[in-house]
């Protein structure tokens, strides 16, 4: 690749950035980081709260509540199926006591 498809590819880049409001949003966020007087601990925590995602405490939270709540669906989904299983047993057996009759025919 040569050194002007290098630089339109950068440029390209960098137009589309713009554009979308992802180097305003930057922008932003790192200036609010360097006009902070007291600098947080984690520059990428400041980052990624000031730009709407969530911290990583945030996050370890939402991954062990998605855990548990993974547990919870693979229960609840067991006991339904266990529950379809005897309604069927249930119902199959209920057949063979009453002896299924085949329904009347109109007329005959």
């Amino acid at each position: 690749m040569g050194c002007q498809e290098k630089e339109a590819k950068k440029e390209a880049f960098r137009k589309y950035l713009e554009s979308s409001g992802v180097l305003d949003a930057l922008t932003k966020v790192l200036v609010a980081l360097y006009e902070q007087n007291d600098k947080p601990f984690s520059a990428i925590e400041f980052v990624q709260q000031k730009l709407g995602g969530p911290t990583v405490s945030e996050y370890e939270k939402l991954q062990a509540e998605m855990s548990d709540l993974q547990i919870k669906y693979n229960e609840l989904l067991a006991t339904h199926q266990e529950t379809c299983r005897q309604f069927e047993e249930i119902k199959n057996s209920s057949k063979e006591s009453i002896g299924e009759e085949a329904p009347p025919k109109d007329g005959l």
